[in-house]
């Protein structure tokens, strides 16, 4: 549907409503640009956005497809970009979104496709400091971009939380087997992001150095803004990956270290024991003629000599750090 029509014209606090079909193709006011926004359009109603704003239909194709990653292409004289949206779900799951713009000299479509972020709050930001939407179509351009790029920001947020409450975990205890599910489909979910973010990088530094239609150099400085914005999520993207992956190694080397100190305790007992069973194995065997057999006090000086070499190897091992 088309959930907002309006024609910004320089120096009225309030934009008036358009209606799309029926309007001339350029407003009338010098400085004057519609912004049209719609949501999950039909054939219909995206038949009439194109022959009122005269939109290529390659252009339309690819904004009716929600599975198009980040890109900026040139039609004449309009600007098609597309954009992601992103929403952290409850299943630590992201859940993609599209908006798709495009942008003339005098107005600005956006087409938003399984995106559940609405662009309103801008609108009324927007609505409200008339002196930027003064700058034409192109700032708004902009402040959308940047409405979608500071929604990665709380995804990063709640995703290095995660991380992080992981790592204190595989510190103390190796991680279980669903701790373990977690943190690969963590990774994998972070994978499929950067598939995102990494367009999107190179969509924001393509719109804030180069000259395209639609875009003045003044509105560039103000992209350069998004793409600054954009790649502190990729870094972060990236350094999130690299601690998921160090949390499985580091718990691995943290098990290893604590099974090495069970293997050192057990041969320390297994050392300290084999003292007892080998002097008792000595005397355990049926032979008539062993040496000191008949001695009186024979029995205490065997106990004796096993406790005080076993009391040695005990101290020993205390010592070494194996007990």
């Amino acid at each position: 549907m088309i959930v907002a029509a309006r024609r910004y014209c320089p120096g009225l606090s309030q934009p008036a409503e358009l209606v799309v079909d029926g309007l001339p193709s350029s407003p009338s006011d010098e400085g004057a640009f519609d912004w049209v926004g719609l949501v999950e359009p039909d054939a219909e109603e995206m038949r009439k956005v194109q022959a009122q704003f005269g939109l290529h239909p390659l252009a339309v194709e690819d904004a009716l497809n929600a599975r198009q990653l980040p890109k900026v292409d040139i039609y004449g004289e309009q600007l098609f970009v597309v954009a992601r949206t992103a929403v952290l779900g409850r299943n630590e799951e992201i859940t993609y979104g599209q908006t798709a713009f495009f942008l003339g000299d005098d107005f600005l479509v956006t087409v938003r496709l399984e995106s559940k972020r609405s662009h309103e709050g801008v609108r009324r930001m927007l609505e409200g400091r008339s002196e930027r939407l003064a700058e034409g179509p192109d700032y708004v351009l902009h402040a959308v971009l940047d409405f979608i790029v500071d929604g990665y920001q709380p995804i990063m947020d709640q995703l290095d939380d995660i991380a992080i409450a992981l790592e204190e975990a595989a510190i103390d205890a190796f991680p279980d087997q669903l701790t373990i599910r977690r943190i690969f489909r963590l990774r994998r979910v972070l994978r499929r992001f950067e598939r995102v973010v990494g367009p999107m990088v190179d969509l924001c530094e393509r719109l804030s150095t180069q000259n395209l239609p639609g875009i003045d150099p003044g509105t560039r400085i103000w992209l350069r803004d998004v793409h600054d914005h954009i790649r502190r999520v990729m870094a972060r993207l990236v350094g999130l990956k690299e601690v998921l992956a160090a949390i499985v190694e580091t718990a691995s080397l943290l098990e290893q270290h604590r099974q090495g100190d069970m293997t050192r305790q057990l041969a320390a007992w297994a050392a300290i024991l084999a003292v007892p069973t080998a002097i008792a194995g000595i005397y355990g065997m049926n032979f008539d003629y062993i040496p000191e057999l008949k001695w009186h006090y024979g029995y205490f000086m065997v106990l004796g000599g096993i406790a005080t070499v076993c009391g040695g190897l005990y101290a020993r091992f205390r010592q070494i750090g194996w007990l």
